[in-house]
């Protein structure tokens, strides 16, 4: 799993071949599968562009999309996070492109496709195809224009017991890995509102809110936090940790101008 969140970039130019069958039925069977720590439904559908009238204008050569809309309910921005993410790293490891897209799209249209009604959020969508050789223009200025291929460092974004105390990657011992996995995921502008604090055998998520989030029906942010507990959890498993997802704020000091999202202890 790591090798996988180590590779995949965001893909909107797209090489114009159709989705195979075959690749199409064995994501849409996955994403039917994929469980999230909230216990939130989600109901995930393959939206054809031309059959459902869909357009966004950053992408290119993709005829294929897939959406999911769930309930408007208490965490449910997190667990679609979560959830999605896992299938995009499905479709990464069979060669197939992806990108989030929560604003870049005939929203109206997506959402007439998906049934979504009142009660109901879509709060990404996502193409599917296979990546062009080379990216467009446009994509190529997307990417400069939010830093897609840079992070923060580890220090800004993971501390150890308080948040007086940056963790390096030298004290971080057998979570490096799997912080390092949170570091990498993509998030909404590459915002990054991640902050993660280590005490002892637990970790501690908080949300870091930007300015300009979080005023729609939904905290696009909070999808993002959605991501780094899918990538945290992905990656201790694959150290051999055993992480045990609950929700208890356990209030740390300097956590001003933070939410608490959730935490993992390791058995």
């Amino acid at each position: 799993m790591s090798e996988l969140i180590r590779r995949r970039r965001s893909v909107r130019t797209f090489d114009g071949t159709p989705l195979r069958e075959e690749d199409a039925d064995r994501i849409m069977e996955f994403a039917s599968k994929v469980e999230n720590p909230f216990d939130i439904p989600i109901e995930w559908k393959l939206l054809d562009r031309e059959k459902d009238q869909l357009s966004s204008p950053v992408i290119t050569g993709a005829d294929s999309f897939i959406a999911g809309k769930m309930q408007r309910i208490p965490r449910a921005e997190e667990a679609f996070g979560y959830t999605f993410e896992k299938i995009v790293l499905f479709a990464e490891s069979l060669g197939i492109g992806t990108t989030w897209i929560a604003g870049t799209m005939d929203r109206k249209a997506f959402e007439h496709a998906m049934g979504v009604s009142d009660n109901e959020v879509m709060p990404c969508v996502s193409p599917l195809g296979y990546p062009a050789v080379k990216m467009s223009l446009r994509e190529t200025l997307m990417r400069k224009g939010v830093k897609a291929d840079s992070r923060f460092d580890f220090e800004k974004l993971f501390f150890d017991g308080t948040f007086e105390k940056p963790l390096s990657e030298q004290n971080a011992g057998d979570y490096k890995l799997p912080l390092e996995m949170v570091r990498l995921g993509p998030s909404a502008t590459n915002s990054q509102p991640w902050r993660i604090v280590l005490c002892e055998d637990q970790i501690h998520l908080y949300e870091k809110h930007s300015r300009g989030y979080g005023s729609n029906a939904w905290d696009v942010q909070k999808i993002d936090m959605g991501i780094a507990m899918c990538h945290f959890e992905l990656g201790a498993v694959e150290c051999g940790l055993h992480p045990v997802f609950h929700v208890e704020d356990p209030c740390i000091p300097g956590a001003e101008g933070l939410t608490y999202i959730a935490s993992f202890l390791m058995e």
